[in-house]
């Protein structure tokens, strides 16, 4: 087995983030997964999946590697060397949220030190810029459960082609806060609130309903029309840069009416183009 048909995925990003759990996904799928492996010894991994005979290979590599952490991009460069471009997994959750998972199992931060936890939160943070800038996917965990985190992963790496592009299409309120997840954000507020209609305010997007009220403005067939042609435009130019994973968020005021109809529309649409989509209701908390 050559390098170049190895896949080979490091996890990373922040602790109490879902690390662990991404890991046992990606187990859960057949792969071979190392926890905490010296960056250094990266190639020689490489070595040994190709004497083993392991297609897929995935790495958590985090700031526990502490004096070797420097070391990290020029391990990357020794893999391509090899012929392999490994994937990058960043699960991130914001600093409240990784505090309290932290305090719950009552184990220190790696990088705490003496001062407070959240000191350690934020060091760790700004150490692991670099790999979150270069992800090809990350998972904000602050609202998800431990289902929800292992039915992303098992999105994205459960196919046997590691050619094929691959869209999570997420919808979302404007005032809970931006996906820091999506690759690209989009705006559906200009289109009628059915939240002011009596009669559908206490349903959502899912219902036949208000889908139908959303979707009979012309406004949105346009809008999809116009996006549908955005994705099948830009999926070519992603996948000559090796990116296979995106993240289209659509959003409203609220999450729960125009942007759940319009995502469950347009992923309908760009199915049928061909085009591998998983749809996310975030403020609905549904996969």
């Amino acid at each position: 087995m050559s390098g170049s048909r190895l896949r080979f995925v490091v996890i990373t990003g922040m602790s109490g983030a879902g690390r662990r759990t991404a890991a046992h996904a990606l187990e859960d799928l057949g792969w071979y997964v190392v926890d905490n492996l010296p960056p250094s010894m990266l190639p020689g991994l490489v070595d040994a999946a190709a004497a083993g005979g392991f297609p897929r290979v995935a790495v958590v590599l985090d700031v526990r590697t502490r004096a070797q952490f420097d070391e990290i991009p020029a391990a990357f460069d020794a893999l391509n060397a090899q012929g392999v471009w490994p994937q990058i997994v960043y699960v991130e959750a914001a600093d409240e949220v990784i505090v309290r998972r932290q305090e719950s199992v009552r184990r220190p931060h790696p990088l705490q030190g003496a001062g407070p936890l959240l000191d350690g939160v934020r060091r760790e943070r700004a150490m692991l810029a670099m790999l979150r800038a270069a992800a090809d996917m990350v998972l904000d965990t602050s609202d998800l459960n431990v289902h929800q985190l292992t039915s992303r992963v098992a999105f994205a790496f459960n196919s046997a082609d590691d050619r094929e592009f691959r869209l999570t299409l997420m919808s979302f309120g404007f005032k809970n806060g931006l996906p820091v997840d999506a690759d690209m954000v989009l705006d559906v507020r200009f289109l009628p609130n059915p939240h002011w209609v009596p009669e559908l305010r206490p349903q959502t997007g899912l219902s036949q309903a208000v889908s139908g009220y959303v979707l009979g403005h012309d406004a949105a067939q346009t809008w999809l029309a116009s996006v549908r042609g955005l994705v099948s435009s830009v999926i070519p130019g992603y996948l000559t840069e090796g990116k296979r994973l995106a993240t289209l968020a659509v959003g409203c005021t609220g999450g729960k009416h125009r942007s759940t109809s319009m995502a469950e529309e347009l992923a309908r649409r760009l199915r049928s183009d061909g085009v591998v989509v998983h749809v996310v209701h975030r403020d609905l908390g549904l996969e």
